[in-house]
């Protein structure tokens, strides 16, 4: 039997993703209860789960040592890939946005503006898509921080609720898209291993149903 892995993100979306698979007919019994290890066969079937984090899904499936992943749609925005994207799965909804502190007009004024993100590559391609110059500071931690503090104008981030961003007095000024949970496929494998593959998509897809 092939072994065919698949890399999922942890977190919020391993849980979706096993309520998924478990409607799709898989027996998840050991990716619910992991333990330490990180790779978990599906019982009779060839598929085993991969648990990672969202950028090495992207990392695994590119290099093919992982046919398929599940991550989301900002990752794949903020990396480059090759790889096909096959699904949205509907789940990990949000929105990448831009906001500002409420006291301020971002947009008065002809200077240069800061902007702070975790997603650098997704704030710079919008505001270019804009015809903006700005300048993108990369932030790891609290990008709500970077406008209090004065190191930025706005912040492009990921919005669910918006309750953060008003707890520390900012507000969305615009959406850049929606976000959610996506299927990825590795290309070779994908040639490879195309009837499992094509079987496992429409089982998630009548799942999602």
């Amino acid at each position: 039997m092939a072994d065919i892995k698949i890399a999922i993100t942890k977190g919020r979306l391993l849980d979706n993703s096993i309520a998924m698979f478990e409607r799709a007919g898989y027996d998840c019994s050991q990716l619910k209860n992991p333990g330490r290890r990180l790779i978990h066969p599906i019982p009779d079937t060839p598929f085993s789960g991969v648990l990672a984090k969202a950028p090495d899904v992207i990392t695994y499936v590119e290099h093919g040592v992982c046919a398929m992943g599940i991550v989301g749609r900002d990752t794949i925005m903020e990396h480059s890939h090759d790889f096909y994207e096959v699904l949205d799965l509907g789940f990990g909804k949000c929105r990448f946005a831009v906001a500002a502190p409420k006291d301020k007009d971002f947009y008065a004024g002809y200077e240069t503006k800061r902007i702070a993100s975790k997603y650098p590559k997704v704030a710079h391609d919008y505001f270019l898509s804009k015809g903006m110059d700005v300048s993108v500071i990369k932030i790891e931690g609290s990008v709500e921080l970077a406008p209090l503090l004065g190191l930025s104008d706005a912040i492009v981030d990921i919005v669910e609720t918006g309750s953060t961003l008003a707890a520390n007095g900012l507000e969305v000024i615009e959406t850049i898209c929606q976000l959610s949970a996506r299927l990825i496929v590795n290309t070779a494998a994908m040639k490879l291993h195309r009837t499992e593959i094509l079987e496992f998509v429409d089982r998630c897809r009548g799942a999602l149903e």
